[in-house]
């Protein structure tokens, strides 16, 4: 005889993995060392998860760390907001990587952020090292 109450408690279980699943970034780069590494993994809030605006992108400050889609690499880029411009009337985002010499190569608009790294007091969640399994099985 099937027991619902387990089943039911396995598709809760799912669910929250999946959820969980979607807020969690594998770092491919060094490009944000110290703050984090290669392998880690970052918490990240969305500007829109199935609907639900987790953050708005119009709210980041200077300090803040983001993932962008970057006009100039063809994977999501997660830097630092290092100023705030305003260009002929639009909000622009000066970005940059904390171990990188120079600042991203354009400007980042609202619209590009879709993600916001998530911090805990003044700390970025950050889970160290597991991220590697996925870099090996991607291959990176």
């Amino acid at each position: 005889m099937v027991d619902w109450k387990e089943v039911a408690s396995y598709v809760v279980i799912l669910v929250i993995v999946l959820i969980a699943a979607q807020h969690l970034n594998v770092v491919v780069s060094g490009s944000m060392e110290p703050a984090f590494y290669r392998g880690d993994i970052v918490m990240v809030q969305k500007a829109d998860f199935l609907g639900i605006h987790e953050f708005d992108p119009n709210d980041v400050q200077v300090g803040d760390v983001v993932v962008y889609d970057a006009k100039w690499f063809d994977q999501p880029v997660i830097h630092r907001i290092i100023d705030i411009d305003d260009i002929n009337g639009t909000t622009m985002y000066k970005i940059k990587g904390d171990n990188n010499n120079a600042p991203d190569p354009y400007y980042v608009t609202s619209s590009q952020i879709k993600e916001k790294v998530v911090t805990w007091g003044d700390n970025l969640v950050v889970i160290p090292k597991i991220g590697y399994l996925s870099l090996w099985l991607r291959g990176l």
